[in-house]
């Protein structure tokens, strides 16, 4: 597999590199940080430009990811680059507000004025008229509402042409899987809930995808730290502290990688791209020289004799697609 390779997103004729780029780190770092304390803006152009020139041509972010700074950072660095060069995605359903002291805040809302001035104010902090992809980000408890009032604004943008596919982007499947269900949607964007520690979207959630072609891009390939810095004190699991027996989990998966020379994280990475609903998985990066080891990663030559073992150990659910087979 190569990081370039490239994937249509549902049936839109939208292709996407099966290696991306996340966008919440360009804004500041993880939401667990300040999001109004953004990296330096000439880092952040570096970063999104060195992924074009790598090939990596599909690039994510949303308003709520340092409030506005990820969003006005693409802005900056895709200025000049033609249109058809790369795929952006970003959200809606928080909108962004000032305060009379000017400090820039979010708020739910997935109405319908909600979600046009989410989009609105997106294309102006990209300098762009048109998007890709538009997920509806995270409704956990806004489903009617994103049914009734978000859903209907992406309908007609996409219509209108303004945007090529929908969907929702969550940290859940199982109200992705209702929306799915609902007919509107082209792609999903999931958040660690389809990685070495996670296959929980693995019985019921991706095998439907499979069936009515739609993509999902796969946020959080590291669950949030401990796939990618190891089982060592202090990691997390989906923005907590690790518990004792994911500890336990991750540390058995890593012995297996060591044993067979791969690093834990390109494990990682190239475990979610083998299963055939996954179009794209878009890690973070704070700097080039990380945009270029997930290049290295992914293409990184990894032995069946691994994924066997890890199959074996029950570290891996029997079901799971392996890059091998």
């Amino acid at each position: 597999m190569r990081a370039t390779d490239t994937v249509e997103i549902g049936r839109t004729g939208l292709h996407v590199t099966r290696l991306g780029l996340g966008g919440v780190a360009l804004s500041g770092a993880p939401p667990s940080t300040d999001p109004h304390n953004p990296s330096p803006e000439s880092e952040a152009v570096a970063l999104i430009r060195r992924s074009l020139a790598l090939g990596l041509s599909y690039l994510d972010t949303a308003p709520m990811y340092g409030v506005g700074h990820s969003e006005r950072r693409y802005g900056q660095a895709l200025r000049g680059i033609p249109r058809d060069r790369y795929v952006l995605s970003t959200k809606v359903g928080r909108v962004l507000r000032s305060d009379a002291d000017g400090k820039v805040t979010w708020a739910f809302d997935f109405s319908r004025e909600g979600a046009r001035a989410s989009f609105e104010s997106s294309m102006e902090r990209l300098g762009i008229e048109r998007v890709d992809i538009v997920f509806i980000h995270d409704p956990d408890d806004h489903y009617q509402a994103a049914l009734s009032g978000a859903f209907p604004v992406l309908q007609e943008l996409r219509a209108m042409g303004r945007i090529r596919a929908i969907g929702a982007g969550m940290n859940q499947w199982q109200m992705e899987l209702a929306f799915a269900r609902e007919g509107y949607c082209d792609c999903f964007l999931l958040a660690g809930r389809y990685t070495l520690l996670d296959q929980t979207a693995l019985p019921e959630f991706l095998p439907y995808c499979v069936e009515h072609q739609i993509s999902v891009v796969a946020g959080g390939p590291y669950n949030s730290g401990i796939l990618a810095v190891g089982p060592r004190p202090g990691a997390t699991f989906n923005y907590r502290p690790a518990a004792p027996e994911i500890m336990d989990k991750a540390a058995r998966i890593a012995a297996v990688c060591e044993r067979h020379q791969v690093p834990l994280r390109a494990a990682a990475l190239q475990f979610i791209l083998a299963h055939p609903a996954i179009a794209s998985v878009i890690p973070g990066a704070r700097s080039v020289a990380e945009v270029e080891e997930n290049v290295r990663l992914v293409e990184l030559p990894i032995p069946g004799e691994l994924w066997a073992e890890l199959r074996k150990a029950g570290l891996i659910a029997a079901d799971a697609p392996t890059p091998d087979e």
